[in-house]
């Protein structure tokens, strides 16, 4: 019956924008995480953002001391539980999703534990409509042919040559790299076999075209100082 009573319809329009703002809110920032094949996307930003606004509206407009302090270790210990089915396999990130939506149905029980019946009903419906009606959108997203023009990367140039040529042979892939709008930001060059040296420049740029720095290697392996080359991307965010 107390569950009844607390039946508040202007507070319950006031959760309903609020939950319509993050969901909204929290699409458009993972929309632009899931265009850029982030490991957090698009459903792990939206059921984050619904999360914490179910906590900070039911503490907010609903909740006593204790209630908020409850919510404090609700919060505090879906943390640590979401960290659980979290995992790296082969340098890929899993389970994010799933430990946001383990933190959105902890907001869930929080609302029906306080009595906010409808609220965690609401909640409940964002919360599916995060992880079923925007899995096409996902899904399309994902299926959009790879552009390594439109991702932030890392990349890493390596190049074996002769220790009594290496300042030529870095000297001449410098002046390729700045010829193509490449920087540097780390060098590293240390002892491979006897008499080699191997040369390891990281570039960091936002638009990394496959096929030029193809054709840079290229040329630089042509050089007969040069005994090998290749370069590698890592994505980052």
């Amino acid at each position: 019956m107390k569950a009844i009573l607390l039946i508040n319809l202007s507070s319950l329009l006031n959760t309903f924008i609020c939950l319509i703002t993050a969901f909204i809110l929290g699409g458009l920032v993972g929309f632009e995480r899931q265009y850029r094949q982030r490991t957090a996307g698009l459903r792990t930003n939206v059921l984050v953002a619904i999360g914490a606004a179910v906590f900070v509206n039911m503490a907010g407009n609903y909740g006593t001391e204790g209630v908020a302090r409850v919510v404090s270790y609700v919060v505090s210990g879906v943390g640590f539980l979401g960290a659980g089915v979290i995992m790296r396999e082969e340098g890929n990130v899993r389970g994010i999703n799933t430990a946001a939506t383990l933190w959105g149905a902890a907001a869930i029980g929080a609302c029906a534990g306080a009595h906010l019946i409808l609220e965690a009903i609401m909640a409940t419906l964002f919360v599916l409509a995060a992880n079923t009606l925007l899995r096409p959108v996902v899904h399309a997203i994902n299926r959009r042919p790879f552009d390594m023009e439109a991702i932030e990367t890392t990349i890493e140039i390596h190049m074996i040559t002769e220790k009594e040529q290496q300042k030529e042979a870095l000297s001449l892939l410098k002046a390729e790299l700045k010829a193509n709008h490449y920087f540097i930001s780390d060098m590293d060059i240390h002892t491979f076999g006897e008499n080699e040296v191997e040369i390891e420049l990281i570039l960091t740029t936002e638009s990394a075209n496959s096929t030029n720095l193809d054709e840079l290697i290229q040329r630089i392996s042509g050089l007969t100082m040069i005994k090998q080359a290749f370069w590698s991307p890592s994505f980052r965010d």
